[in-house]
């Protein structure tokens, strides 16, 4: 694949200027329901620019998936290295979600259109925050063998908090669909509630 390429007026390559379109459309429409004439039509490039980059839409797609992972682990791994221990990390990580939602909703959204297509999307994208899983099982499992959390299957225990957190950006979602927009005041509702549910499931009291 072509690396780099003729920057616009900002200094952004045309690569990355179809990555940004291509992650915003899938994200919103769809993976099938976006075309490369349409993104080409957007950006007001013809069709055979995209494809000198990317030669087929899953060449594209998977070139989305790459670099959303590398930002959405950069921004898991800046949050983390700012946290305390114990609690405050799975803390750490939900704000830092939470965050992105209100930043970069596209990117969540890419994440959830992945869970709908299943293989390989979904495949590729675990593979690559691979390592961020490993590291945050074996918080997981050290902080339940040093009985600060409840025992729980750790990967299953991702699962859930995965599920949970993106449902509830999911909300977010569909509200915006339907032409509200969610406020600060109601993103950090959503947060404080999905990190009251996971303290109460995860921490043990004190003795």
């Amino acid at each position: 694949m072509p690396v780099g390429g003729r920057t616009d007026a900002e200094g952004t390559s045309t690569s990355e200027r179809i990555l940004d379109a291509a992650l915003a459309s899938f994200a919103t429409r769809g993976y099938e329901a976006s075309s490369l004439d349409a993104l080409a039509v957007g950006l007001a490039i013809r069709k055979q620019t995209i494809l000198y980059w990317f030669p087929s839409k899953e060449v594209l797609l998977e070139a989305v998936i790459d670099r959303s992972a590398v930002e959405l682990s950069a921004a898991l791994e800046e949050s983390l290295a700012a946290a305390g221990t114990g609690w405050s990390r799975v803390e750490a990580v939900v704000r830092s979600v939470f965050r992105l939602a209100a930043r970069r909703p596209e990117l969540l959204g890419l994440v959830r259109e992945m869970g709908r297509l299943g293989t390989p999307a979904a495949t590729r994208f675990v593979t690559a925050v691979e390592p961020l899983v490993q590291r945050a099982t074996g918080f997981l499992e050290s902080e339940m063998d040093a009985g600060h959390m409840r025992r729980h299957d750790p990967r299953l225990l991702l699962l859930a908090i995965y599920s949970t957190v993106i449902g509830m950006l999911t909300e977010v979602e569909v509200l915006r669909a339907f032409g509200e927009e969610p406020t600060a005041r109601s993103l950090v509702r959503r947060r404080n509630e999905i990190l009251e549910l996971l303290r109460s499931a995860l921490v043990t009291e004190p003795s």
